[in-house]
């Protein structure tokens, strides 16, 4: 006889049978190699198989979802592309999965109102793609924009190379369709740029990592697209004097729309994972800075880059490398972009995305350094220096994961604590998910835990939407 009831969670022939009924039955997976697939993202190694996957297509399907899920306590976990870093889509608590992947429509672009409303499995380079044939510009674009979807970027408020200029996700949200853990649909706010009505669920839900409810639609700002844009890089002999170089470029009345910073072992790495000579690199080099500036009159980034270049000289920088052409800037944020990948894949598997006041990276670096010599671990450095967020590769020998060993857990307490001396927090683009919830109390108190506790139960009684991310 067909089992009919679920207990505590468990899902039934019965329940899978009405999840084909409401996607189709090609949508519901079930075999050990999509289970697999749909259990891992890119945070370090980790594997947690979901008990069924459903790839719906339209808010009224999830919405129907989430009402039999919500009957019956059945832990759901939403997800995007999968390119998350801090086990925000693992489905460690098994139930189901809900992949957004088919929703991947722009339903509108209002030239008019410099408006988009996309759906969240949409990829993030293909909305950027599609608003600049119009002429107009989403800022936004985390290093995996060419395979992350617009939902996961709401997840985890992504920022990307041109936050430092432009801000990240959660200034260009100003609504959102969501299903709620219960399967209610609503809106969070109004397609409008101002808007003191009540408590503000759109900046809530933005960065909520998918705890709160499912987003479903999403109406993002957009601006003009700059007609003009210079890059070059530069090489110094010192890492911390990289990262003093980045403060002095703000003080001095400059703001580039990208300011990235690139430790030399890193750019090596990547350099030879994509086969790239694009890069050269002196001996000595320790660091090098991406610098980018845009904006609509040529001659005028033409003077801010020659005197960014003079002011870096004060900090031992090498010659500046001008990219010429699209072809030359292509290729070098090329390398950027992919340097997770590849210093992942040379065993640089744990990654911690710390991000302090950008006066202060010297002194992170410095303490980065000194931990991995007290911890036994190596450690690159990259990322987003304009803004203060240094994304920390560690790698050590026979360790895979951040959970694994008593030293690496002790040495990124250390590290983050270290991160909240000097200003910062423990996460600046990545989440927090399921691996630097237990590090939480480093920047929380016990009555800021339990205010975010109370929000998660208003929106989800019953703790079955993406239950155990950000805190147990």
């Amino acid at each position: 006889m067909q089992e009919t009831v679920a207990i505590q969670g468990k899902l039934t022939t019965a329940i899978i049978e009405q999840f084909r009924q409401i996607t189709g039955e090609g949508f519901v997976l079930l075999d050990e190699e999509s289970l697999n697939n749909y259990g891992h993202d890119e945070t370090e190694h980790l594997l947690f198989p979901p008990e069924v996957v459903i790839r719906p297509r339209t808010t009224e399907e999830i919405s129907a979802i989430m009402k039999i899920c919500n009957q019956h306590r059945i832990p759901v976990t939403p997800r995007g592309a999968g390119t998350g870093l801090s086990g925000g889509a693992l489905p460690h608590l098994g139930g189901v999965l809900i992949s957004t992947d088919r929703m991947n429509s722009i339903l509108s672009i209002d030239e008019r109102n410099l408006q988009v409303i996309t759906e969240p499995g949409v990829i993030t380079e293909v909305l950027q793609n599609a608003v600049k044939e119009k002429g107009l510009f989403y800022p936004p674009d985390p290093s995996s924009r060419g395979s992350c979807f617009i939902g996961g970027n709401i997840a985890e408020n992504s920022g990307g190379p041109k936050a430092v200029k432009y801000g990240v996700v959660k200034d260009y949200v100003l609504n959102l369709e969501m299903v709620l853990p219960n399967g209610e649909v609503i809106w969070t706010g109004a397609n409008v740029l101002k808007n003191s009505t009540g408590y503000n669920l759109t900046q809530l839900v933005v960065g909520s990592e998918g705890t709160l409810g499912i987003v479903t639609k999403i109406v993002l700002k957009l601006i003009p697209l700059p007609k003009y844009d210079l890059l070059m890089l530069v090489p110094f002999q010192s890492l911390e004097k990289a990262g003093e170089a980045v403060s002095a470029i703000f003080r001095a009345g400059f703001t580039p729309s990208a300011l990235e910073l690139v430790e030399i072992d890193a750019l090596q790495i990547v350099s030879r994972f994509v086969d790239s000579s694009a890069v050269p690199v002196t001996e000595g080099t320790a660091a090098h800075l991406i610098i980018e500036v845009d904006g609509n009159h040529l001659d005028t980034l033409m003077i801010e880059m020659e005197t960014i270049g003079t002011l870096l000289a004060d900090f031992d920088a090498g010659e500046p490398y001008f990219a010429d052409d699209a072809q030359q800037k292509a290729e070098l944020w090329k390398l950027r972009r992919r340097a997770a990948e590849a210093v992942k894949i040379q065993g640089y598997t744990i990654e911690e995305d710390t991000v302090v006041p950008r006066a202060e990276l010297p002194a992170l670096i410095r303490g980065v350094k000194a931990l991995g010599i007290e911890y036994n671990f190596k450690a690159v450095c990259y990322g987003h220096a304009g803004d203060g967020n240094l994304h920390i590769r560690i790698k050590k020998e026979g360790i895979a994961n951040s959970n694994d060993d008593p030293e690496v857990i002790r040495g990124i307490r250390a590290l983050f604590k270290l991160v909240h001396e000097l200003g910062g927090t423990i996460s600046g683009e990545h989440g927090i998910g399921l691996l630097q919830k237990n590090y939480l109390d480093i920047v929380f108190n016990e009555t800021q835990l339990q205010l975010m506790r109370g929000i998660k139960k208003a929106f989800d009684p019953n703790n079955i939407l993406n239950a155990g991310k950000i805190f147990d």
